[in-house]
């Protein structure tokens, strides 16, 4: 299935409000992690079933984590359980959609692209879409698998002395959003470690899997600008949306993000430079092996024509040749012949043909 663009025939004419899923389905079932803690408590449940939310509802700070997105009917009850509106819903399970940040009567929504590296020998990577709901006291994230990205976070909220647990949900929202940043530096940092390294050996030998090399860095590298560009200007609406769910002291948090975010794509922009820089340099590497073999072959056709032409003189079906009747006739010709192929060799060293 292509990775820059998926849509789906099915998919076209459905309603802005309508609860299907539209993605690929990445986990077998649906299941549910929920937190609440303030500055003296942390209590903590993993789950499946949607009933049980209710027990971490208007029970102070909360953090609900619902991984898996592709059963509607449990999305459905979801919706119900937390009061969040279809419309709303219908944005969750359209995992393709770009990042953004929407403020509705009920919550405050913000979406944005989660990286993940498939494979850390071929760096192959793959994205998620990862939706927030911002309510008082309480936040909501949707994730399509999964998986351990947020365990620091995690294992802040278990330390009561920790700032995350004196603070409110604005301040976690804040939390996770930076580290799914601090994942896009990691994932840039893992192919400029590689492109730097392949920096090196371009200039040196030139072989065909150099060029595999650069062509499936320059792949992967888009596909990085396609998930987290974005999601600049996502931060950066965020910032200026001064929504009520988010505390004005808390805003500066959000601030740094916007840095974080420039300086990932910064860093992207130019690896993605370098490797069009060295594929420039392996064409012209190329070049120049091949400029090298013709200038030898070109060497050899240039020596050998006038040896062709004093053996092609000999070699003429004429009675009467003056030399065919000398006796050191055909050793003079040979000293000939090598005498003209060494000054020409000669003659083309001090030009610094070759």
């Amino acid at each position: 299935m292509a990775r820059f663009l998926k849509s789906n025939k099915e998919h076209i004419g459905l309603s802005p409000d309508s609860i299907q899923f539209r993605g690929e389905q990445k986990t077998e079932r649906v299941f549910i992690q929920a937190y609440n803690y303030d500055s003296k408590t942390l209590v903590e449940d993993g789950f499946d079933e949607v009933e049980k939310l209710s027990a971490f509802i208007n029970q102070g700070n909360s953090w609900i984590n619902i991984y898996g997105l592709h059963d509607t009917n449990v999305m459905q009850k979801v919706s119900e359980v937390l009061d969040i509106e279809s419309i709303v819903i219908s944005e969750i399970l359209n995992t393709h959609s770009r990042p953004r940040v929407v403020e509705y009567d009920n919550c405050l929504f913000v979406s944005l692209k989660l990286i993940r590296i498939l494979n850390e020998d071929d760096l192959l990577v793959d994205n998620e879409n990862i939706v927030f709901i911002l309510k008082d006291k309480q936040l909501i994230t949707f994730q399509e698998r999964r998986g351990d990205v947020f365990n620091p976070v995690r294992e802040r909220l278990k330390n009561p002395k920790r700032k995350i647990r004196q603070l409110g949900s604005d301040y976690l929202l804040f939390a996770l959003l930076d580290v799914i940043i601090d994942n896009y530096s990691y994932a840039i940092s893992c192919f400029g470690e590689l492109v730097e390294e392949l920096d090196e050996k371009v200039l040196g030998t030139v072989d065909n899997s150099m060029l595999a090399d650069i062509n499936h860095y320059k792949i992967e590298l888009i596909y990085l600008h396609k998930s987290i560009v974005p999601c600049k200007e996502m931060v950066l609406n965020l910032i200026k949306l001064e929504s009520d769910y988010i505390e004005e002291e808390k805003e500066i948090f959000f601030r740094e993000l916007q840095s974080n975010i420039q300086q990932a794509i910064d860093s992207l922009n130019n690896y993605k430079e370098i490797l069009t820089n060295q594929l420039s340099i392996y064409h012209t590497q190329v070049s120049s092996r091949l400029n090298d073999i013709m200038r030898v072959l070109t060497i050899f056709s240039v020596v050998f024509i006038p040896l062709t032409f004093i053996a092609g003189i000999y070699g003429t079906n004429f009675e009467y040749i003056p030399e065919l009747g000398f006796r050191q006739g055909y050793p003079a010709m040979i000293g000939v012949m090598v005498m003209i192929a060494i000054g020409m060799l000669v003659y083309f060293k001090r030009k610094k043909w070759y």
